[in-house]
């Protein structure tokens, strides 16, 4: 690849066969051109298909030959750069039928130059064969390589000189070496040779006279060496397009219907007008009704085949025709369909530049379109009922710590009858593409081709499906207070595939619930010590997978922290909103300090999986899991020598929401802060005041004593017992808020615009909206965390003031 393009072979030019062969001039000279595509061989220089193509002989005499194969008498070096023009023609429109570019197939020409000369005692025969093999391709069909390309074969030249003792001529005659036998024989072939060249002349010079006059649309390959070959002119009046031979301008390609598009040239004006439902797509937008055309406007029909509209010569400039390549096509078509570099998750890497990665995902998208389109068009005439279209894996999707994944292309294959669905690398598609061109070609050739189902390219075994991720955030575990959520599966388009309930609760070594009174207002309390609880998966609601077919089902799995394997909930089957009720306790025995910056930095990541019948179901042994004696099992097993950087999680995020919930967090952090010191105190005076009331107890005798100081001030302020209760249940609904606001700056982040322009306006409305409520529900949730540690310090230093 060079910047998104393939490197291609280019066509052999009169020069090198010039250049290979400097030699006398020769009495005969024949040509013959042929492709090789598919294991199947055509004559470029023939218009007559052969069913299979031609075969490859062996003779003991003349060695490996090509049976049928069509070979031109030549006189001269421009006849032979015509004779290159007219295959490539030949090829360019058969490639078209089944859109093979050269870097799939080779292209062999083959130059024979002879001459006999006798002398006084001898006869020679001077030979001179000249090969010019391009476009070698090596096609490997096992799966998942793709198939890759070879570098061309240089020209070869070949030069055989043979003398033979001096014979009687009819003995040469016997095998067409005689002088009078090879003039005859030479002189009929090149009458017939000369008699389609005045025609080729006449029909060249005709299409020219056509190219200056008429409006006509150019073939655009994906090979620049067969682009602008073919050349359909729109005359005066109205003309259809299409297979059929009956059109005035006849058509190739996958998708062309018989009758396909009628072209209109009326008043200095052209048009095309689809025929009912055929694919005509302009300027990357599909049309259904009639549309009138501008000169250099882009045309594609059926699935792939493209042409550039040249308008009438008063239109025309200088315009460099160049630039409208293949790979132009197809990026004017992704953009219309609304693929871009920016919603395949641009970003940049710091210096004003689109992340190379991203770029690379949005190149292989872009290769890939026309070949899920082509692929389509197959499946439709070979009746296999499969749907093909692109996604992007890991879209949407982000890490446990918020940073995007890497993006990879895919292709999901859909049976519309069987409602199968399989997902494709992009390696795996592109080698079942060849193979169902091979499958396709047999049929085109009327050849009943049946293959066994193991070997049908259509089809494959069952799996499951991979349908989307949720995340659910861990802060609340390392305060040690209790997150019942409902959070959404985003598919890898970003777009909600179903509702996880989902519970996470600290608990007692024994499995009991932990109460208000057991949260910490700082995690670094729990340094150290052993922590337990649970994930509870309640049930998965509306999952789009089960309302589209009632007979699959589903499966849930996820990881935290350390864990070495995924654990998987039971399979559940036939249940549209089905109930899973799975609950799992884990155990840290001694939290380390990287287990307690993760539950704060981090997320739990539920993944659902799609079951459908015939498919092995998931599952994990769990004999290699470390368990406590209760039979929990134990995360946080591994010493890691470096401490993760809490601000690291921050580090990639460039977007303004994201700092500004990093401010309110750290703001949190500076209340902690205060809270703690506060508390300090707090223990600082108590001990004073249970030092003051010893010494009192020492001054008079304990059984007059009214109460002990310390009893005294507990009376004076019975709240003060209750302070960090009520700071640890503010601390709760600030994190279950920042829980809510999490979750809504991610569906910010993935929210894609409309496709429609019409909807653009109530889009940025309902963005702005979003944003707005999202920012109002930061700023009211830092307020009432706020207000409520202010008004526990204020009661806590009335207390303490009181009580001195």
């Amino acid at each position: 690849m060079n910047n998104g393009k393939m490197m291609k072979t280019p066509t052999p030019s009169i020069d090198s066969v010039k250049v290979a062969v400097r030699v006398r001039p020769f009495s005969q000279v024949t040509f013959s051109m042929l492709e090789i595509y598919n294991e199947q061989v055509r004559d470029l220089l023939s218009r007559t298909k052969k069913p299979g193509g031609l075969k490859v002989r062996e003779d003991q005499q003349l060695g490996f030959y090509v049976e049928g194969l069509k070979t031109v008498p030549c006189e001269s070096y421009a006849q032979i750069e015509r004779l290159m023009e007219q295959g490539t023609k030949i090829r360019t429109t058969a490639s078209t039928n089944m859109n093979v570019s050269s870097s799939r197939s080779h292209m062999v020409i083959t130059i024979h130059f002879k001459q006999l000369q006798e002398g006084t005692s001898y006869t020679s025969l001077i030979q001179v064969c000249l090969c010019l093999v391009t476009d070698l391709c090596t096609i490997n069909k096992t799966e998942p390589s793709p198939a890759t390309a070879s570098p061309p074969t240089p020209p070869t030249c070949c030069l055989n000189t043979s003398l033979l003792p001096e014979q009687p001529a009819y003995s040469l005659a016997e095998h067409g070496l005689g002088p009078r036998a090879d003039q005859l024989t030479w002189a009929h072939l090149l009458a017939q040779a000369q008699k389609e060249w005045q025609q080729h002349y006449v029909a060249v010079a005709q299409e020219r006279q056509m190219v200056k006059t008429f409006p006509h649309l150019l073939n655009v390959n994906e090979d620049p060496q067969l682009t602008g070959v073919l050349k359909y002119f729109i005359q005066a009046g109205s003309c259809d397009a299409g297979q059929a031979a009956s059109n005035t301008i006849t058509l190739q390609g996958l998708g062309i219907s018989d009758k396909h598009a009628s072209f209109t040239n009326l008043d200095g004006k052209v048009s095309v007008t689809p025929h009912s439902k055929c694919k005509v797509v302009v300027n990357g937008v599909p049309i259904t009704t009639r549309t009138r055309l501008q000169h250099l406007d882009r045309l594609i029909l059926g699935s792939n085949s493209a042409y550039l509209y040249i308008g009438f010569p008063a239109e025309r400039g200088g315009e460099d025709l160049s630039r409208f390549d293949y790979d132009f096509f197809q990026l004017e078509r992704a953009a219309a369909e609304g693929v871009s570099v920016d919603k395949l998750g641009a970003g940049n890497s710091g210096d004003g530049k689109a992340d190379p990665s991203v770029l690379a995902v949005f190149q292989d998208y872009v290769k890939l379109m026309p070949l899920v389109a082509e692929a389509n068009q197959m499946s439709e005439e070979l009746k296999k009922e499969l749907k093909m279209e692109l996604k992007v894996k890991n879209l949407a999707s982000s890490d446990s710590r918020g940073n995007d994944l890497q993006k990879e292309v895919m292709v999901k294959v859909t049976n519309q009858r069987t409602h199968e669905v399989w997902m494709w690398s992009k390696a795996k598609f592109i080698n079942r593409k060849f193979l169902m061109e091979e499958l396709y070609q047999h049929f085109l050739d009327g050849e009943d081709k049946r293959v066994a189902q193991e070997d049908d390219p259509f089809w494959d075994p069952a799996e499951v499906v991979h349908l989307g991720s949720a995340h659910i955030w861990l802060q609340t575990l390392a305060y040690c207070m209790k997150l019942e959520e409902q959070v959404a599966f985003l598919n890898c388009d970003g777009l909600e595939e179903a509702v996880l309930h989902i519970h996470m609760t600290p608990c007692s070594p024994a499995g009991q619930a932990c109460g208000e009174e057991d949260v910490v207002t700082d995690p670094w309390e729990l340094l150290g010590k052993r922590m337990d609880f649970q994930i509870h998966i309640v049930r998965c609601l509306g999952a789009r997978w089960l309302k589209e077919d009632a007979e699959r089902g589903i499966q849930m799995g996820y990881r935290i922290y350390d864990l070495p394997h995924t654990l998987y909930t039971k399979p559940v089957w036939k249940v549209v909103n089905p109930q899973i009720e799975e609950s799992v306790q884990f155990t840290s025995l001694n939290a380390s300090q990287d287990f307690l910056n993760y539950l704060q930095t981090n997320a739990l990541i539920v993944d659902l999986w799609g079951l459908q019948e015939g498919c092995t179901e998931l599952s994990c042994s769990r004999l290699d899991l470390k368990v406590t004696g209760e039979g929990h099992i134990m995360v946080d097993t591994k010493k890691i020598s470096t401490v993760m950087d809490i601000g690291q999680t921050t580090s990639t995020q460039t977007s303004e929401l994201y700092l500004k919930l990093l401010k309110l967090e750290q703001e949190t952090e500076l209340l902690r802060n205060i809270n703690r010191a506060l508390r300090e105190e707090n223990v600082f005076l108590r001990e004073s005041l249970e030092k003051t009331g010893s010494s009192q107890q020492g001054e008079r005798p304990p059984e007059s004593s009214q109460l002990p100081a310390a009893r005294e001030m507990h009376q004076k302020c019975p709240r003060q017992a209750s302070y960090d209760g009520e700071f640890a249940r503010a601390l709760k609904v600030f994190y279950q808020s920042m829980n809510v606001a999490r979750g809504q700056f991610l569906k910010l982040r993935h929210y894609k615009p409309p496709e429609d322009n019409q909807m653009l306006r109530p889009f940025v409305h309902q963005q702005s909206q979003m944003l707005r409520d999202f920012g109002d529900l930061l700023e009211s949730s830092l307020w009432k965390l706020k207000n409520d540690v202010a008004l526990i310090v204020k009661k806590k230093r009335e207390c303490l003031l009181h009580s001195e």
